[in-house]
């Protein structure tokens, strides 16, 4: 009986452990994304306001200046990431994985924040006369354009592959830059062509920016706070993890199943129903069962807590 209790030790340590490494990886991948934004980020972000307060484009200062959060959101990012990969302690048992959406969150408000900063200084100089902004500075808004739409496709995609909800908000926060630089080339080039009377035109393309910023912000927010009030996990993944609980033997049925996530993994609660009239040890050992396959299916899940019952009668 030893032998087969220091298996089973074994082998869901060498489970968790292969859980753990996913994990990492995940890690990883994401922290060479996230470096590759700060990287980038800081180099838009000098040559943005230096052009615009040479080129005398308010636009683009403000577009240098949310550069400057997007520094802000991407360590914020890593920070989240890395708290959110460290293993499982007596103290977080559960993990801390809620410090990625916790993030994600922090980072949907700076969207926010930026989004109502941008406006009220687009406003401000919408009521103030000036000189339209130098031609030079569409060949910056270019650059910047087709910088920030890669990071944000990169970041995008590779949030997506490790479950991130922190690293979408953050290339959502580098579309949004793209976004904010290409009002200002349409509303600079106005400028340009049309005179001084549509000398205010980058500040009211700076505006209409302003809006898709803040609803970005808003649904990323929402994205994060669900995830941290233990909102139910897609029915894709409910439904993958009922057919492989259903595939053990001795499972005759799924009664109860609660699915959360927890940064970067599941958190599983399932109810198992078998045949009543099993001994303890059986039913111990469909218990180990079913969540030894949960934990080594393809599905990013960090523990399973199984609870068995016999079948209800119908009616």
């Amino acid at each position: 009986m030893s032998d087969r209790r220091g298996g089973a030790r074994d082998g869901g340590n060498a489970r968790a452990r292969a859980t753990a490494d996913q994990v990492r990886e995940a890690y990883v991948r994401g922290t060479h994304a996230t470096v590759v934004g700060l990287a980038v980020s800081a180099l838009l972000a000098v040559v943005k306001i230096a052009a615009g307060f040479i080129g005398n484009s308010f636009a683009l200062v403000a577009d240098g200046v949310e550069s400057v959060l997007d520094l802000f959101s991407s360590l914020l990012v890593w920070s989240g990431l890395r708290l959110s990969s460290t293993p499982q302690t007596p103290e977080f048992p559960y993990g801390r994985g809620k410090a990625e959406p916790l993030s994600a969150m922090i980072v949907a408000t700076v969207l926010l924040a930026a989004a109502l900063g941008i406006a009220y200084g687009a406003v401000h100089e919408i009521r103030t006369p000036h000189s339209p902004p130098a031609p030079f500075t569409l060949a910056v808004l270019v650059l910047v354009v087709g910088a920030k739409e890669v990071l944000y496709r990169i970041l995008l995609a590779r949030g997506a592959e490790v479950g991130s909800h922190a690293m979408q908000a953050d290339a959502w926060h580098h579309r949004s830059d793209a976004l904010t630089s290409a009002a200002a080339f349409i509303g600079i080039s106005l400028a340009l062509l049309l005179g001084e009377e549509w000398a205010e035109a980058d500040d009211w393309a700076a505006l209409v920016a302003c809006v898709v910023i803040a609803w970005n912000g808003v649904r990323l927010f929402r994205a994060g706070l669900r995830e941290v009030l233990d909102a139910a996990a897609p029915e894709e993944v409910r439904a993958r993890i009922r057919q492989i609980a259903s595939g053990a033997p001795d499972v005759h049925a799924i009664d109860e199943l609660r699915v959360r996530r927890s940064g970067l993994v599941y958190l599983v609660d399932i109810h198992v129903e078998v045949e009543g009239s099993l001994t303890v040890r059986r039913g111990h050992e469909i218990g180990h069962d079913v969540k030894d396959r949960l934990i080594a299916s393809e599905l990013p899940i960090l523990d399973v807590l199984v609870h068995i019952e016999p079948p209800y009668p119908s009616g």
